[in-house]
């Protein structure tokens, strides 16, 4: 009876290690379909959420080789047309008109996620809170000087993004209400991507400036806008303007491994960890 109960015993173990095998090679083969190579370029304010999300996707899927760029968001698309990208990353959707751009052709747009734009200063300055009309003057050269809006006796120097920048079309379509920015006054310093903004407001104690959330830290803060602090909460609340979706292009029919990279950015295990550790708001959260 024992020797029965042992090769019992022996038969459904070796049974187990089969299954365990073949489920287990099932699974490393359906990862290992996804081969190509996937080229994304464009946004620097989407960069964080793109780079991390293909470093996530490359320990999963080994056999696509991905690489990463930013410089600015008319870089995406334009890239994409052009053929020096597979993906391009856009802070609006490239394939409808937006004030200054028109809409590419031959392009689909795919939501990635929800990104906030803040308004910031350096650490030192202690102006908290700008309003509409403040923000429009001094963007538009009227207001000139710290001490009208509450802070120091001193000169404003206006950092602002080049032409192109998916963030600065965003920062003039929300929190300037459509009023262009004046690029040549000699208080205007020009920032060519979302580092750099930040570089630059960082070492000055008298520059503002805006970029999105993932870039707010180190010598640099959000103002208030209209007494509405710059989070994410107050993104889903309702109470903040300053978002928009972020997107990715591709051409009508994209590869298997542009396809299956843009599927995981649109997870929902990639969106509610990752995008938002990153201060990123997950599609699944907005109400429209």
């Amino acid at each position: 009876m024992k020797k029965t109960l042992n090769k019992i015993t022996l038969l459904v173990l070796s049974f187990a290690m089969l299954l365990g095998f073949t489920f287990s090679a099932g699974s490393n083969a359906s990862a290992a379909t996804v081969s190509g190579k996937v080229v994304i370029a464009g946004s620097t304010a989407l960069l964080p959420l793109t780079q991390q999300a293909a470093s996530d996707f490359k320990k999963k899927n080994r056999k696509v080789r991905i690489s990463v760029s930013g410089s600015s968001s008319i870089a995406g698309p334009q890239s994409v047309l052009k053929g020096s990208a597979t993906i391009g990353a856009c802070d609006w959707d490239a394939t409808t008109d937006v004030p200054g751009f028109k809409a590419f052709k031959g392009l689909v747009a795919h939501k990635i996620a929800v990104t906030t734009f803040a308004i910031i200063v350096n650490k030192s300055n202690k102006v908290e809170n700008l309003t509409t009309s403040q923000l429009q003057e001094i963007y538009s050269g009227k207001i000139t000087n710290w001490k009208q809006v509450g802070g120091a006796d001193h000169e404003i120097v206006v950092v602002t993004r080049s032409i192109g920048s998916g963030t600065r079309v965003n920062f003039i379509k929300k929190a300037l209400n459509g009023e262009d920015i004046n690029d040549k006054g000699s208080n205007v310093v020009k920032a060519g991507k979302s580092g750099e903004m930040v570089t630059k407001v960082a070492e000055n104690e008298y520059a503002i400036g805006y970029v999105d959330l993932p870039y707010v830290k180190g010598n640099i803060k959000a103002v208030e806008y209209n007494g509405v602090a710059a989070t994410t909460a107050n993104v889903k609340n309702g109470k903040y303007p300053v978002w928009e979706y972020g997107y990715v292009l591709t051409k009508q029919n994209p590869s298997a491994a542009d396809k299956a990279f843009i599927s995981y950015l649109q997870s929902a295990t990639f969106q509610k960890k990752t995008a938002a550790k990153l201060k990123f708001i997950p599609l699944g959260d907005m109400k429209k």
